[in-house]
């Protein structure tokens, strides 16, 4: 981990609890990142060094130049977000253990600034679902333990416009009823490392078969909930204990689309959420609205799907008449 803190270790072990505050150190450094981030980062590293030692250079402590190579390198596989990641994996694996790597170098900046000329920067992402697909998807649910629990699964990642993480770490205690609707508190997402939290509301819905309350209650009850993991794995009949899985969000989308007659392929976990943005966006709400219900902290990932919603609305080509 970090030099300084092995600096630390060494230098203070006759000073008693010193080395096991290096030790809680060391954990807490861990835990500035989330577990898919320094999963991600582990796995960047691990090529980078492998692709290193395939050609004689040293990755810790790199040359500018040799980063410069192995991003031209691997232009032709990766697309440049994930050729971005690699670059800040490769720089956090410098900087935890206090070596220099200027990510600014010409070596590496002009490397990447072609890279992105060259092939562009677009993001081809899954599709978002939009309310009428929404529709579709949850009045095809079966009344079965799975359907239940799909269709509150759809309606509640929709309307609250959750990441998979958000949606499989809801426990029970995290529902409040309200007479407006249900109040739903995130404890801890992507940007909110430090679990300060935000509340998120859910209101009734205009009919009973897409009223995101009224769903939610009849899975609470049918599985019989009374604390934990709000969502549950089924099989069967059987309904599990556990918390469900992000990867099993992106099936009971891709479940739903098919039988709403859309093309399973195009649809995750991701499109409730890209879904509610541009819906909102197409019928008017404003940028901060969707942003607060989405907990979106950057504009720019805002704006991604708030464009797409808007692309009709006050549409300039469509005053003129043709």
């Amino acid at each position: 981990m970090a030099k300084a803190l092995d600096i630390v270790t060494e230098t203070g072990s006759a000073v008693a609890g010193l080395d096991q505050a290096a030790d809680r150190a060391r954990a807490y450094i861990a835990a500035s990142k989330s577990a898919n981030t320094l999963r991600a980062y582990a796995s960047d590293w691990r090529c980078f060094e492998s692709w290193c030692a395939a050609h004689g250079l040293d990755a810790l402590p790199a040359a500018p130049q040799t980063v410069g190579l192995y991003l031209a390198a691997m232009a032709d596989r990766l697309k440049p977000a994930t050729l971005d990641r690699r670059l800040r994996s490769i720089s956090y694996a410098h900087r935890i253990r206090e070596l220099k790597l200027d990510t600014r170098h010409a070596a590496i900046r002009d490397v990447f600034a072609g890279i992105r000329r060259a092939h562009g920067t677009a993001q081809l992402g899954k599709a978002p679902v939009l309310a009428a697909d929404i529709r579709a998807m949850v009045t095809g649910q079966p009344d079965t333990p799975r359907g239940i629990r799909d269709r509150a699964l759809l309606l509640i990642g929709f309307l609250g416009a959750f990441r998979r993480s958000e949606l499989v770490a809801l426990d029970l205690a995290d529902i409040e009823q309200t007479q407006a609707g249900l109040a739903i508190t995130i404890r801890r997402s992507k940007t909110d490392q430090e679990g300060q939290g935000r509340k998120v509301g859910i209101p009734h819905g205009a009919k009973p078969e897409t009223c995101p309350v009224a769903a939610l209650l009849a899975w609470i009850e049918r599985a019989g909930i009374e604390d934990g993991p709000l969502l549950r794995p089924v099989n069967g009949a059987k309904i599990g204990v556990d918390r469900l899985s992000d990867k099993a969000v992106a099936r009971a989308v891709k479940r739903a689309a098919t039988r709403a007659g859309l093309d399973p392929t195009r649809y995750a976990g991701h499109s409730l959420r890209a879904g509610l943005a541009t819906s909102a966006a197409a019928v008017g709400a404003s940028e901060r609205s969707i942003m607060a219900q989405g907990g979106w902290k950057s504009v720019t990932m805002a704006r991604r799907y708030i464009r797409d919603g808007s692309l009709f609305r006050d549409n300039a080509a469509a005053l003129v008449g043709l």
